[in-house]
């Protein structure tokens, strides 16, 4: 299980999904007053806004569960093949839903986004991507190896 290269891409998603977790996605200082938006919340004038921002987290959670079980799964490679797509629903919305949230508030205010953020995002995607496809590569050579028989 841990010998496999999809399972190192697995944890690479996992691990970067749980630093995206912590870092700030879109930041903007204006005078004295500063605006802070995370996966979890709206920090604004020091009154925390969780709604709808945790929906950002709560994707990013289901994209962490999403990839141990698809680990956990090693002996079923179709059923890791669909929790891989599942996974990237789930990170795709994950992002949509920081860009939503992000383009709503850069309206308001000019602030930058956290680049920190947007690079873990992308490697978490990336990473899930080729776990899949090498999924799909081991899923075809058992099934070439079977016909051989």
């Amino acid at each position: 299980m841990w010998q496999r290269i999809q399972t190192v891409f697995l944890i690479i998603t996992i691990a970067s999904l749980l630093i995206a977790l912590v870092q700030p996605i879109w930041q903007v200082q204006s005078g004295d007053a500063t605006l802070t938006l995370t996966p979890f919340y709206l920090l604004q004038a020091n009154a925390y806004t969780y709604m709808p921002y945790s929906l950002t987290a709560i994707l990013a959670v289901a994209g962490i569960t999403l990839a141990i079980i698809t680990i956990r799964r090693y002996d079923n490679r179709l059923l890791q093949i669909k929790l891989g797509a599942l996974n990237s629903l789930v990170l795709a919305g994950f992002m949509f839903s920081a860009v939503i949230f992000t383009s709503k508030l850069s309206e308001q205010y000019q602030g930058s986004v956290g680049m920190v953020w947007l690079i873990l995002a992308g490697v978490a995607v990336i990473s899930n991507w080729l776990a899949i496809r090498f999924i799909r590569r081991d899923e075809r050579m058992v099934r070439d190896s079977d016909r051989i028989r």
